[in-house]
Order: structure tokens, then C-alpha cells, then sequence
């Protein structure tokens, strides 16, 4: 039997993923119909095209249903779907109330409208605000929406049973990874944002899980250098403070290749692995630029006077490994340096993982502030 491993595995990434064509399904409702066709025509003016049909779009916008939404299903394509709904009035805890029709819609992001107020924006790494109603609401929606709809996806991962046997079982830095994530879960910052089984059928969490490319829903990634190439890097959709097996848990990353988008990974031959994090590549450019970092810490929190990105790119695209990785090359001391994520936390390079954490935790704040 073909196993995951024996697979090359894979997420939908160059199908749809960047297409400039869209298409909008569902129906309208709740007074959606009238933004509906101020979304269509901003996208035409930036030069996006209708697809011929709605699984050729590179971009859909989901009219769904606040009660009873309707996911889009993709068929194994990299289309971005925004789920478009509406609210009659402002909730009182805006991240709690939109994020289950993120995930029940099986969207990258949710776009709820609320007449009179704005669109509040919501991504799948808990970034959360309102843009404000005005004459040119569409068009600012669609401003927003296209460096994230167009971005390109980097996740997929090629195994390879070629990890020398003396590694097999780890080493001190594996022990490092295990000892950090310990230490993130007794500090509170490895938030998992919604109990997800309770919101969606277990079908749609399966469909949730291959769509992400994730093991489940986790928060927070770290890595530690092993030498001039490679870096072992926590695994997705794991928890992160029970870091436990070496090759499935944590992973060797041996290599990236540019040309098909894969990250490569060295692993036991007798270990089913996990997928690496989606923010390998992050972590791959700053490793390759920076040859004097020693490891590297995400996390779902903020230092105020950091310099960060400027468009909340989705996570395990290129556009936000460049942003991030540029930033830390412009820094003062690259190998010391915290840089924030929009909407997202903030990224920490240091000589290792318990240097990183003795040197952020008197400043850490809980809240990322979101705009």
C-alpha cells in the first residue's frame, strides 16, 4: 500500500494559487447584493477576469449564508475563496463571532459586512479588523484582498528516508525544540483559537485539515539551526509544547527547491512523518541569509516599537517569508532582532531558543494589534 510518505506530500499550491480571475457564487443575502456587484466591478477594474467556470477561478468570492453556509469546495485547487456574509449589527467580540463562519465555510478569509459599519475582515491566523464604510468600501476590500488572494503558497514537502541513523532519535537540539515549546505552553503562548471539532462536521474538519495542509489547528512555530543548510523546525498541527519524536514531531529540513516549491525534508526510514510548518520557508530565508542566526521563534504576540510587514500575507506564502526575512536582514543585528507579522505576532532570531525567550518575555504582550 502507497503510503503519505512514499507520496510526495502536497498542498494545492500552483492551480488557481495567483490566478487574476475570479468568480462569485452562492446567493446573495442579507443585503450582500448591492456590495456583491461593488466587489465585481472593483476586481474588474483591477484588472481581474471573470473564470469561465467557477472551478477555473483563481479567486471566489463565497456569498454564504450566516445560519446555514454553504463551503466552497475546490477539488484539490489552490483557489483562494473569501466568504462573504453579513451582520446586522457590530458583535460584541468580533474574532469569537466571525471566526467559526471562516472555518464552517471552509474559506481562506471571511469578509462580513455589517451596513452602516464596514467589512470585518478575518483571517485564518486570528487577524481581525474593521474597514471602515465609506464611498470607496469595494474598492478598499478588494485593495486589501489581492497581495493575499494572489500570493503564492509554499508548503509542500518532499521526504526523504535519508537522515543519518546517528540523528534517529534526536540530539541536543531536538531537545532544545521539545524544552522551548514546554516553556511557550507554561507561558500562555500557544493559543489554539476555537475548539474547531465543535463548529464543523467531521467531514468538513477533514476537508479543513487537507485544505490547510495541517495535522489540526496550532499556533507558533520554532526552529534551531544544525548546520550551514540545514534546521530542525517544529511540525504543523502539533503541539507544541509536547514535542516529542524526532522525524514526526520535529523535522530535519535539508533543502528547498525553487523550482517546484518543495521543502525538503530528512527523516527516519521507519517514521511516518508529520508535515513541517507552514512557515519553512520564512524560516528557510532567514537561515540562508543570515548564516550567524542561531534559531528562530513565531508566536501569536507583540512587542511594541518593532518594525513589521505591511500586508498580513497568509501564512506559508512566499510573499510573507520575503517580507519577514527582509525585515530581519535589515535590522541592526539581524541575529538578535524581533520583527512583528500584521495581524498575526511576531518572529525573534537569536543564538538559541532559551536566548530568545530570556530576551523577549519581560516584553511580550498578549494582544497583537490589529489595523
Amino acid at each position: 500500500m502507497t503510503t503519505s510518505l512514499e507520496r510526495t506530500a502536497s498542498a494545492s499550491t500552483a492551480e488557481g494559487s495567483g490566478s487574476r480571475t475570479f468568480a462569485v457564487v452562492g446567493t446573495a443575502a442579507d443585503g450582500l447584493a448591492n456590495l456583491a456587484a461593488a466587489l465585481t466591478e472593483a476586481l474588474e477594474t483591477r484588472g481581474f477576469v471573470r473564470g469561465q467556470t467557477d472551478q477555473e477561478a483563481g479567486i471566489v468570492l463565497n456569498l454564504v449564508d450566516r445560519a446555514s453556509p454553504r463551503p466552497f469546495r475546490r477539488r484539490a485547487r489552490g483557489t483562494f475563496v473569501a466568504a462573504l456574509w453579513s451582520l446586522p449589527r457590530p458583535p460584541e467580540d468580533p474574532l469569537t463571532e466571525t471566526y467559526p463562519m471562516l472555518v464552517r465555510a471552509l474559506a481562506n478569509i471571511s469578509l462580513c459586512y455589517i451596513p452602516g459599519h464596514g467589512v470585518l475582515f478575518t483571517t485564518m491566523e486570528r487577524g481581525n479588523y474593521l474597514l471602515p464604510e465609506g464611498e470607496n468600501l469595494a474598492a478598499e476590500v478588494v485593495t486589501r484582498l489581492e497581495p493575499l488572494a494572489t500570493s503564492q503558497l509554499v508548503i509542500d514537502n518532499e521526504f526523504r528516508r535519508d537522515l543519518e541513523p546517528e540523528l534517529w532519535h534526536g540530539d541536543a537540539l531536538t531537545e532544545e525544540l521539545a524544552a522551548a515549546g514546554r516553556r511557550l505552553g507554561r507561558l500562555g503562548l500557544l493559543p489554539a483559537p476555537f475548539p474547531v471539532e465543535e463548529l464543523v462536521s467531521e467531514e468538513d474538519l477533514r476537508r479543513i485539515k487537507r485544505l490547510y495542509a495541517i495535522g489540526g489547528l496550532s499556533y507558533g512555530n520554532l526552529s534551531a539551526r544544525k548546520d550551514a543548510v540545514r534546521f530542525w523546525m517544529s511540525a504543523s498541527g502539533v503541539d507544541k509544547s509536547n514535542l516529542e519524536e524526532p522525524g514526526r514531531d520535529i523535522l530535519l529540513i535539508a533543502g528547498y527547491d525553487a523550482d517546484s516549491g518543495k521543502i525538503i525534508l530528512s527523516v527516519p526510514p521507519d517514521v511516518e512523518p508529520r508535515r513541517v510548518s507552514v512557515d519553512a520557508i520564512e524560516h528557510w530565508m532567514i537561515y540562508r541569509q543570515n548564516p550567524e542566526v542561531g534559531a528562530i521563534l513565531h508566536v501569536h504576540a507583540w512587542i511594541d516599537g518593532i518594525e513589521a510587514t505591511d500586508v498580513n500575507y497568509p501564512c506559508g506564502t512566499a510573499e510573507l517569508a520575503t517580507s519577514v526575512a527582509s525585515l530581519v536582514a535589515a535590522a541592526p543585528d539581524p541575529a538578535h532582532t524581533v520583527v512583528g507579522l500584521r495581524n498575526h505576532g511576531i518572529t525573534a532570531t537569536g543564538d538559541s531558543l532559551g536566548e530568545i525567550l530570556d530576551r523577549i518575555e519581560p516584553h511580550l504582550l498578549r494582544q497583537v494589534p490589529m489595523s
